[in-house]
């Protein structure tokens, strides 16, 4: 099977117009359409990106050189990424986050842990600064915002608007094709991914849910085994989150605020990498792992890391989750040492009390 390049625009009825680089105009004729047209950096009307001194998140990788200073707005995933290679690049990194809590959809203890961290490292990030506006000129760009102490200046080198990213619909629909998108251009689909005209699915960060790579995948291999007639579906309650900074933040399931908030009992445990020998000998030991568990049943309803391999270090509770383990299942499971791994295994223990290697509560 070979793929065609060039830009496709669903007509209706199982017709997809296809425009290659030359221009001629194709129509193809599909039993099944698969919108998967994937998002674009937010752009900001008081900060116009320009290729060059104000850029979006793409033009963030093309830097040919550490920028001596510079400047993003946004302190969210793409943001705080972003701000952490080039600061260990070299750069003098200041975010600006127009929200007053840092890293609002992570547990609370982790983005405490993964501020404290930044700090230390010398990102520096001021939260409640809102930005009014951004000039580039003689090289330089200027950056106007607001903050609890009234307007402010700053004065950078480059300038990445990272406040976001949008479902990239533009084109892809024909008007009166039938398929229904929202107020913010997603396309409308069920869990199964099926729009609301028979025979055309939708997957990744055009539809709703986190803009996340791995979680489009899933949807595409669910679409593609129901059109084969098989049985699949996305269990999108155990979906991992991963911010790939130094030290790496990764969560799976809810935060203790959000359980809080649903006034199902619970408990927590926590430990250390600072507890952890690998951890040490990687000269990686800040951080911590945090597990929340029900105390009804004892499931676990969700799992917190910052700290060295968090992004690897989830995926073992994300099965747990899968599998519908108890955080018992976890306490039970012989985990090597020493190994990073083991931090996982100490907090489950942690949430009834039982830390081998860190006192308990």
């Amino acid at each position: 099977m070979e793929g065609l390049v060039g830009h496709g625009k669903f007509l209706g009825d199982g017709k997809v117009e296809f425009t290659p680089g030359d221009g001629q105009v194709e129509v193809i004729d599909a039993g099944n359409v698969i919108l998967a047209s994937g998002s674009t950096p937010v752009e900001l009307k008081i900060a116009p990106f320009d290729g060059d001194g104000i850029v979006d998140s793409w033009d963030a990788l093309e830097f040919t050189e550490a920028p001596a200073k510079l400047g993003i707005v946004g302190a969210g995933v793409i943001g705080l990424e972003l701000g952490s290679v080039w600061g260990r690049l070299g750069s003098d990194v200041v975010i600006l986050e127009a929200m007053e809590d840092f890293l609002f959809m992570a547990d609370r203890d982790i983005a405490k842990d993964a501020q404290r961290q930044f700090k230390k490292q010398g990102l520096d990030i001021r939260l409640g600064a809102a930005v009014t506006g951004a000039k580039a000129s003689d090289g330089k760009v200027q950056v106007d915002y607001k903050d609890k102490n009234g307007a402010q200046q700053l004065e950078v080198d480059k300038l990445v608007v990272a406040v976001g990213r949008r479902p990239f619909t533009d084109g892809l629909l024909e008007d009166g094709c039938g398929v229904q998108t929202d107020e913010r251009g997603f396309i409308v689909v069920d869990d199964e991914c099926k729009t609301n005209v028979k025979g055309v699915y939708a997957v990744g960060d055009c539809v709703r849910g986190p803009m996340l790579a791995h979680k489009g995948s899933e949807e595409g291999v669910m679409v593609a085994d129901l059109i084969g007639g098989q049985i699949a579906e996305v269990n999108y309650d155990v979906i991992p989150s991963v911010i790939y900074t130094a030290p790496e933040i990764a969560w799976v399931g809810k935060t203790e605020a959000e359980v809080a908030a649903s006034g199902r009992e619970y408990k927590t445990g926590t430990f250390p990498f600072a507890a952890s020998g690998r951890a040490k000998a990687m000269e990686q030991a800040d951080g911590m792992v945090k597990i929340i568990s029900a105390k009804d049943d004892d499931e676990i309803l969700g799992a917190h890391i910052v700290g060295p391999m968090a992004g690897e270090l989830i995926s073992e509770v994300v099965l747990a989750m899968e599998f519908q383990a108890s955080t018992e299942d976890i306490q039970r499971t012989i985990h090597a040492h020493p190994s990073l791994a083991e931090a996982i295994h100490e907090a489950s223990l942690a949430v009834d009390n039982k830390a081998l290697n860190y006192p308990n509560k």
